[in-house]
């Protein structure tokens, strides 16, 4: 009688779908959310609905700041992704870092990154008014800068039709719930899906 393979056997079978790269901090991670509920895991599940045959890999690491995902951005080019989504900045705004050093690393990011000749997508994000009107939009026109410097699909505010509705934000008033990790993918999938093969 055929055996089961053992979970430690199956975990070692190579996926071979093309990769699409989710890369971030907290928000692409899950940060306190159950396995399955982040919005990478809920784009992988769109997408096999749709009959795609890609593989979404979750690089999201809590708290990475630009600095941070410079530092790893060869660990994604490692991946030889279709797509790259990219979503960090968030951690350097709430932090007050320097708009030029926040510029200069995702100048270093985005150049490592395009270069594989992945599709890469930007997603912005924005900070509180408690930070002060011009360094907010010095912070947000840093997402505008590096889609038109690298030619990018930018989507300039992730939590568009995500943040005012109920329940989709938790209580930090920072990340997604399960319901904002899902209304995120409302989002994002019509700027991945162009760039897809059936």
């Amino acid at each position: 009688m055929a055996q089961n393979p053992s979970p430690a056997a199956t975990s070692t079978i190579k996926d071979e779908r093309p990769v699409i790269l989710c890369f971030g901090d907290s928000i692409t991670a899950g940060y306190n959310l159950d396995a399955g509920q982040s919005y990478p895991d809920y784009l992988q599940k769109a997408l096999d609905e749709k009959g795609y045959k890609y593989h979404v890999v979750n690089q999201g690491i809590s708290g990475d700041t630009t600095k941070d995902g410079l530092a790893r951005a060869e660990d994604a080019v490692a991946l030889h992704p279709a797509v790259i989504l990219v979503e960090l900045g968030g951690n350097d705004g709430l932090r007050g870092i320097p708009i030029a050093s926040t510029r200069a690393n995702f100048d270093g990011i985005l150049a490592k990154l395009t270069a594989t000749g992945a599709k890469v997508v930007l997603l912005g994000i924005t900070l509180p008014p408690q930070y002060g009107k011009v360094y907010i939009n010095q912070f947000n026109e840093t997402y505008a800068l590096m889609a038109t410097k690298y030619n990018l699909t930018l989507f300039p505010f992730l939590y568009k039709d995500v943040y005012g509705v109920q329940g989709a934000i938790q209580r930090d008033g920072i990340h997604p719930t399960d319901l904002g990790s899902q209304l995120i993918v409302k989002n994002v999938l019509p700027l991945v899906e162009p760039n897809l093969k059936r």
